[in-house]
């Protein structure tokens, strides 16, 4: 499916909930979010039929997000019906991976390709603070499992924050040298009713390469990040720049929120309810999404905010 300006779009990412069991600062509300009515979810059915919708139209990479998917009750289910739908090739799942070590077999064995972890310190300490609450070994234990349950691939994000984490930048980095992993610095976004970070919070991921002079180019590919690698290392490390070199000119995605609205961009107010529809209006839905999107989000900066008109566990990570 080609839009307006010659992309082509073959993903979608698909969120099963709002809820999540950590609060992270930059996505969640200290109070959590209020669990939506069934009526005003997504059913299961609806989601497979979004997803098959979504197939008809050439769209062949999934991404199970949250919110946590993982809280999700049936998230199993989901992800062994997403994966069997004719057409989609690729079923990726994101998650804090605190419920991963219980999960990541059953995950793998439903047709789960790869999973992306959320890990933005090594620090117990500073982990509980910024998850209010959460324990760093429930997250590292759930990297172990993936790694053991024979995912294609496993990578770790972390949103890059000055004053939090920024130094940490060499031992996350160092992950891929003790684990056949990506690790992925994301430039932290000023998403919508996000007050907790001042302006030093905002710094560009090329203070990565900046940290790390002896990181050179890597001979791959991995969408929107540019990746390099440590001597010796066993993974890749991904810089992903959405403020200070956006990347919409490659964008290939729509998303799809837990309450059933299609979002063209990530950072616009245009949404697309397609709850409550059947296959052919849903991919029609999809067709008109892919034709609102728009050439590039506004410049984003610590003072000119997204226009999401949702916080990102609203939409999905």
């Amino acid at each position: 499916m080609i839009d307006r300006y010659g992309r082509d779009i073959y993903y979608l990412r698909l969120s099963v909930t709002e809820l999540c069991n950590l609060r992270c600062r930059y996505c969640m509300p200290a109070e959590g979010v209020c669990k939506l009515r069934h009526d005003e979810m997504l059913t299961e059915d609806e989601i497979i039929r979004a997803v098959r919708a979504a197939a008809s139209l050439g769209m062949y990479k999934v991404r199970i997000t949250g919110g946590e998917p993982l809280v999700k009750p049936n998230i199993l289910s989901i992800c062994r019906r997403v994966a069997e739908v004719d057409g989609v090739t690729e079923t990726v799942l994101t998650t804090n991976a605190t419920r991963l070590a219980a999960l990541a077999r059953p995950l793998r064995e439903a047709g789960v390709g790869r999973v992306n972890i959320s890990l933005d310190t090594l620090n117990a300490e500073k982990y509980a603070f910024m998850t209010r609450g959460g324990t760093l070994a429930d997250a590292t234990n759930g990297i172990e499992a993936a790694l053991e349950a024979g995912f294609e691939k496993v990578k770790i994000n972390a949103v890059l924050i000055g004053g939090f984490n920024d130094d940490e930048i060499p031992a996350l980095s160092a992950l891929t040298l003790r684990w056949p992993v990506d690790m992925r610095f994301i430039e932290l976004m000023p998403m919508p009713g996000d007050t907790l970070f001042g302006e030093q919070a905002y710094i560009p991921v090329s203070r990565v390469l900046e940290i790390l002079p002896e990181a050179v180019p890597a001979a791959v590919h991995d969408g929107v990040a540019r990746m390099y690698r440590l001597p010796g290392g066993l993974g890749n490390i991904g810089l992903i720049s959405p403020l200070s070199n956006h990347f919409c000119g490659n964008c290939n995605r729509l998303r799809l929120t837990a309450d059933g609205h299609l979002k063209p961009c990530l950072h616009s107010r245009e949404e697309i309810c397609i709850r409550g529809m059947n296959e052919e209006q849903m991919a029609e839905a999809i067709r008109q999404a892919a034709f609102l999107k728009p050439q590039q989000h506004d410049p984003l900066s610590r003072s000119a905010r997204s226009h999401a008109a949702r916080p990102m566990n609203q939409i999905g990570g």
